[in-house]
């Protein structure tokens, strides 16, 4: 259950779901709470941790507005997973073929694909689709179509890819050692590009209403105006692009394992879900604008994805539509540390150790992302038993980092 607090005399009270607040993100709570468009209460999930401006793993109703930079840059990042027909005897012994054909298949980090055309007709009709709304924002906001290079083209490149960071592609295993493939990535470069567009509007805006804000990455547009409704399209359009972007990637992934597997199909649960977006609802019978920075809706009954860091366990689990929580939950394991601090205190022998029995890199480069950099998940998981029903665990034997 969560723990009630005031943070502050002139803010709306914020809910948190685990006993543990780092001063940061108590802070920034703490500044989200004093504005005077959130409705209600702020939610605090138990993988709470700073961000920019508001808190990761918060949930965040606002009435009448939206703050851009609460929603974030990568725009609708999300997960993707599916249960196959396999089971772990149909795994090759050496994992290795598997993340290198995985590897090939799909871009990582900065890379994309050599082209904008001839990479399948998935992609190129979902591009075809989202080419028409792309137009019509890039015509009322022309500086959207300057901030990246080669603009025209880029994004339809990106669609298929993983990017970095926290993005990743793995193979796991459920408690009854079916074959899970689960990816975590979101709107790439175009969601980025629009989402410090609409940023530094919304700043614009606080000035020329003269609005003094406890933090200037909290700036919002007010509902009614202009630049409002135009955010709401491109961040809309963002979110459907992340979709097709982890849809085209899962696509790419299975077309790569299978020459190096026994036939299979996909069975059961198929999941996507968002958790850096905005949606529309209604909480305690009031039309509200809900930001989950770092959440996933959990309404009744809803399948979601909990994953853990690359060493640890993840979760399938079903909302229970508790409104307490806005019919949310966590998203993940959660930052422990920053990435430069993790960099600073761990080595690779720490990630060959921590990654012990997973097929994945084990270098310096991804050394941020060592599970010790991140919060236990079972204690994550431990903190939302009124919040989720765990329906699957998983655990990876394979993954792919960007």
């Amino acid at each position: 259950m969560p723990i009630a607090i005031q943070l502050d005399a002139g803010g709306v009270p914020v809910k948190v779901w685990t006993a543990e607040l780092e001063s940061a993100a108590r802070k920034q709570l703490e500044n989200v709470s004093r504005l005077p468009i959130v409705h209600g209460h702020i939610a605090a999930m138990p993988d709470v941790h700073a961000g920019i401006g508001a808190t990761v793993g918060s949930v965040i109703p606002t009435k009448g507005a939206i703050v851009p930079a609460a929603v974030g840059v990568d725009l609708g990042c999300g997960v993707d997973a599916v249960q196959l027909s396999l089971a772990a005897k149909d795994l090759p012994v050496n994992l290795g073929s598997l993340r290198s054909a995985i590897e090939a298949a799909v871009p990582v980090g900065f890379e994309m694909h050599a082209g904008a055309k001839g990479h399948g007709r998935a992609r190129e009709s979902a591009a075809k689709r989202l080419q028409r709304g792309l137009a019509r924002i890039v015509e009322r906001n022309p500086t959207i179509g300057s901030m990246q290079k080669e603009f025209r083209e880029t994004w339809i490149r990106q669609m298929g890819t993983l990017g970095g960071g926290n993005h990743f592609i793995e193979v796991c295993l459920d408690e009854e050692e079916h074959v899970w493939v689960m990816l975590h990535s979101g709107s790439r470069g175009i969601g980025n590009v629009i989402g410090r567009y609409f940023i530094e509007r919304a700043r614009r805006e606080m000035e020329k209403a003269d609005i003094h804000l406890p933090d200037r990455d909290l700036a919002w547009l007010a509902e009614g105006t202009p630049v409002f409704e135009e955010y709401v399209e491109a961040v809309m359009w963002a979110q459907d692009y992340a979709v097709e972007n982890r849809r085209e990637m899962m696509r790419l992934v299975l077309a790569a394992i299978e020459p190096h597997l026994p036939p299979f199909r996909i069975v059961n649960e198929a999941i996507s879900c968002h958790h850096n977006y905005v949606a529309r609802e209604v909480h305690f019978g009031e039309q509200l604008y809900v930001t989950r920075k770092g959440a996933i809706r959990a309404g009744v009954g809803e399948l979601g994805v909990i994953p853990g860091s690359m060493g640890a366990r993840s979760f399938i689990v079903q909302g229970k539509g508790n409104p307490q929580s806005f019919c949310s939950c966590a998203h993940g394991a959660g930052r422990l540390m920053s990435r430069k601090e993790a960099r600073r205190r761990f080595s690779t022998a720490d990630l060959e150790r921590q990654t012990s029995g997973v097929e994945c890199r084990k270098d310096s480069a991804v050394i941020d992302e060592i599970p010790g950099a991140y919060k236990p998940i079972d204690e994550v998981m431990a903190n939302q038993t009124d919040l989720v029903d765990v329906v699957h665990t998983l655990k990876q034997v394979l993954c792919v980092k960007g």
